[in-house]
């Protein structure tokens, strides 16, 4: 490592950038005091070329979203997968162009913006690389598995003035709109916990077992792992992204999978910043399968004037309140704890629970906050008129630093302090060290993102 790099490693470890504080939009709007992203505003009725790094199904998904748009052109595609590639390419057969390299693809002259829907273990290098490459993005979640790669893709967005949409899809529904309103309204009082969770049932057998260690004709499983440490090969791991979370070199579990969705809520309503403390625990109790993440993740995060909870279980799917059909499937759920009652939520329902008489009133507020044009368009609309979307890198490195702080503190087994003003872990050198990720030869961490 070279002095510069020693020097961007030590000054991330002592005091790292500082944060300013965002609050909620209601529409995509660039942060106050901050410059819009730069790039020349297109006119109504100019074409987006967009690209896509990763054509599994998420990704897809968002590709399809976009090129449904009158205003959008579908002209690159890049996988390391020679079939998933070619498929995106017959598709658009008229406009794009395949690439097994994404580095090769960015460097198109005439692509606009790219849609990043990886394996989690990519998305900072190739988000990073992005903007310097002078291209917006829709960056699926989770944003990153890493504290340093968070505030670096929020500190590159930042630098190279970016349009970013971090992918959680439920931040655009009208039920999370509607629940952030009532909790906003302060009728429910002061909150003083928010628990969140998701569960599921494995079973025992997880996701299976493979004695497949030749890698798949037509893949390359040198650049499909890229910087994460190089295991044995597994069929089932490669496969798609729910089974991505049962690596945690990959993907970080399924906290990261799936706590982006569920845990935006409270962030969102009550305009958190960052946790003060962290503390994790669980471990892989019951799962028997070719994976290594940990079958059971509980965090508690401690807040200014409040805690958070998160559980993550996949050996049972008891849902609380919102079990409902008594069969194992995936459950999930938030409850806002306040001192006039309860609010129970998922992605399409809420609930008041009130604490006897102390509700007085619990009818929903007037509406406030503009439906969404969808979270895909949002993206596209920024795109033209550069300014921000709801879920830029911005707003979601909020969202992002309690999940991976979380897994340093089950990694370490032990309680992470965090001092938002400095963003900095105070008082632990080890966990301070191992914020930074070790990336396998040749990829190399961009640390010149950690000084904002």
């Amino acid at each position: 490592m070279n002095n510069n790099q020693d020097l961007s490693r030590r000054r991330f470890i002592e005091k790292a950038a500082t944060i300013t504080a965002i609050g909620f939009a209601a529409r995509p709007l660039a942060r106050a005091g901050e410059p819009e992203p730069s790039g020349p505003k297109t006119s109504p009725n100019s074409r987006i070329h967009l690209g896509i790094i990763g054509c599994g199904g998420m990704g897809r998904a968002n590709l399809a979203a976009c090129a449904n748009q009158k205003d959008v052109v579908v002209t690159a595609a890049c996988d390391v997968w020679d079939a998933r590639r070619e498929s995106v390419g017959d598709s658009f057969k008229d406009t794009c162009k395949i690439y097994s390299d994404y580095r090769e693809m960015l460097q198109k002259k005439d692509l606009d913006a790219v849609i990043i829907a990886t394996p989690p273990h990519w998305h900072a290098l190739q988000a990073i690389a992005a903007c310097e490459a002078g291209k917006d993005l829709y960056l699926q979640k989770p944003m990153t598995l890493h504290l340093a790669e968070s505030l670096a893709v929020r500190n590159a967005v930042k630098k190279h003035h970016r349009v970013s949409q971090v992918g959680t899809q439920i931040h655009a529904t009208e039920n999370y709109r509607r629940v952030v309103e009532f909790i906003r309204s302060g009728k429910l009082g002061p909150i003083g916990t928010v628990r969140t969770f998701n569960v599921m049932n494995q079973t025992v057998k997880g996701v299976g077992r493979s004695s497949q260690t030749k890698p798949t004709d037509g893949l390359d499983w040198e650049m499909w792992v890229g910087p994460a440490p190089m295991p044995r090969f597994s069929p089932i791991c490669v496969s798609d992204a729910y089974n991505h979370c049962s690596w945690m070199d990959f993907s970080g579990g399924w906290t990261p999978g799936m706590a982006p969705h569920i845990i935006d809520l409270p962030i969102w309503a009550l305009d958190l910043g960052f946790p003060l403390n962290t503390s994790a625990s669980g471990g892989r109790y019951f799962v028997q399968d070719d994976g290594d993440a940990y079958d059971h993740h509980e965090v508690l995060w401690q807040y200014p004037k409040m805690t958070m909870t998160w559980m993550s279980s996949l050996t049972n799917s008891y849902g609380f309140d919102f079990h409902g059909d008594p069969k194992p499937q995936r459950r999930l759920g938030i409850y806002f704890h306040g001192a006039n009652g309860t609010m129970q939520a998922d992605y399409g329902m809420f609930k008041i629970v009130p604490e006897g008489d102390l509700l007085k009133d619990s009818a929903a507020p007037p509406k406030s906050i503009p439906p969404s044009p969808g979270h895909e368009r949002e993206w596209l609309d920024c795109v033209k008129s550069r300014q921000q979307p709801s879920c830029a890198a911005a707003y979601h490195v909020r969202v992002d630093v309690p999940i991976v702080l979380s897994l340093l503190s089950l990694k370490l087994g032990r309680s992470i302090r965090f001092d938002p003003a400095t963003e900095r872990i105070v008082g632990d050198p080890e966990a301070a060290r191992l914020a930074i990720p070790q990336y396998r030869a040749p990829w190399k961490f961009p640390e010149q993102y950690l000084n904002g």
